[in-house]
């Protein structure tokens, strides 16, 4: 098996439309919702985490599935080629519903066949890279699927503008564009290891508590807690940058799209930086950095925060906290690239089906659990906001204690 470059950037597009899908889903869906059906906020935020409470119970199941399935086009291809077309189906009929039964109706259509298909694609990233090239990998795929946030954001804004059903329409006719572009140009190997019996989510999860040195339980836990950390800044920034710094929601946004575009512009880097000084190092010092200008954020004065140091055509106006977040950008990327090929490597090639939807049982785990608890923290301590920069560090802390203690997962010699 060898790294083909081309062939990786031809599955970051299958990225890219589910990045497209969950962009669109994320910015206006909410405002169906409230508009729409007035729904109340509570009722709103519970919505919101439905589709990581679906991922939560299907994809470990399908990834497991995934790698026992043997057919002629291969054991992820039926997956991607049945919730594919579902999944643009589903995210199309949204905008159009006029009722609320049928509105959830269409996205948990969209929710379950989402989950159906992201772990198998997912997998076919270390089905189809050598493990000395899965971090490289991983920043390619990851850099495509940034690219396809900040297009729903940008692209998906000017479209809603002229109908608010055509950033659906866009979002369907990527995801199906994508998936005949894996379909045809990605091919699965045809020499698979096989195994006596492949083991289930239950025996991999007690595998990982029983395993002796811990590695895998020490990745797992650090990906929880960076998730659940990270999810505090994702999920309540807005309202940090508006009721703490004195900006609009939009300003705040803005800011949100300067972490997300270094991010993006870092992935590819971030992911060779791994490949040469060793993941665990590379995610170590990512976590450390981004829990430093987190607890410098909780620290400084909002005034000093706030102050607009210049303007740029397309980053608009770019205040003091704007260079925090861009270094968190480089920060997030040098954690989130590298984390992944630490997790499929823990196994033989098998399961790596199975160790992915462990990875993302963990992080959606984190997912829900990090806007409810980091929820309940704000309001516990009087509506003060800020007091998710000081969260946040401290999961960035036991994220980092966990990593200490991880002895494998580096890439396996070709």
């Amino acid at each position: 098996m060898k790294f083909n470059y081309g062939k990786i950037f031809l599955l970051g597009f299958g990225f890219f439309g589910v990045s497209v899908v969950w962009g669109v889903y994320n910015a206006f869906v909410p405002i169906f919702l409230s508009e729409k059906f007035n729904l109340a906020p509570g009722w709103i935020g519970f919505f919101m985490t439905l589709d990581n409470i679906a991922a939560l119970f299907i994809q470990p199941t399908v990834g497991a599935w995934s790698d026992s399935l043997r057919t002629k086009i291969g054991r992820r291809m039926p997956f991607i080629l049945i919730g594919a077309p579902i999944s643009a189906a589903a995210f199309g009929w949204i905008p159009l519903a006029s009722v609320l039964p049928l509105f959830v109706a269409g996205t948990s259509t969209l929710l379950l066949s989402m989950a159906l298909w992201r772990t198998p694609v997912v997998a076919l990233m270390p089905d189809i890279t050598p493990s000395p090239y899965r971090s490289q990998a991983n920043g390619i795929i990851n850099f495509m699927g940034g690219i396809g946030a900040i297009f729903s954001f940008l692209g998906g804004a000017t479209l809603y503008e002229m109908n608010p059903a055509y950033p659906f329409w866009m979002g369907s006719a990527l995801v199906l564009i994508s998936a005949l572009l894996v379909f045809f140009f990605i091919k699965e190997p045809k020499e698979i290891v096989e195994t006596e019996k492949e083991p289930g989510l239950l025996v991999n999860l007690k595998e990982v508590w029983a395993d002796n040195d811990k590695s895998a339980l020490r990745l797992f836990g650090a990906i929880l807690f960076w998730f659940v950390g990270y999810n505090a800044i994702e999920a309540f920034f807005t309202l940090y940058a508006k009721n703490y710094l004195g900006m609009t929601a939009a300003d705040g946004t803005r800011l949100l799209g300067h972490l997300s575009l270094f991010f993006v512009l870092s992935a590819l880097i971030a992911g060779f930086v791994g490949g040469k000084f060793g993941r665990r190092n590379t995610i170590m010092a990512g976590i450390f950095l981004l829990g430093g200008l987190l607890a410098s954020l909780y620290a400084l004065p909002p005034t000093l925060l706030a102050t607009v140091l210049t303007k740029l055509p397309v980053l608009g106006n770019v205040p003091v906290i704007s260079i925090f977040l861009m270094a968190a950008g480089v920060a997030w990327a040098l954690i989130n690239i590298n984390s992944l090929p630490m997790v499929v490597d823990m196994v033989d090639d098998a399961r790596i089906g199975t160790y992915t939807g462990l990875y993302y049982l963990f992080s959606t785990l984190a997912a829900i659990l990090g806007p409810n608890v980091n929820g309940w923290i704000i309001q516990a301590m009087g509506n003060n906001y800020n007091s998710i920069m000081f969260v946040a560090p401290v999961f960035m802390l036991l994220a980092f204690l966990m990593m200490a203690g991880v002895k494998r997962g580096e890439a396996k010699s070709a």
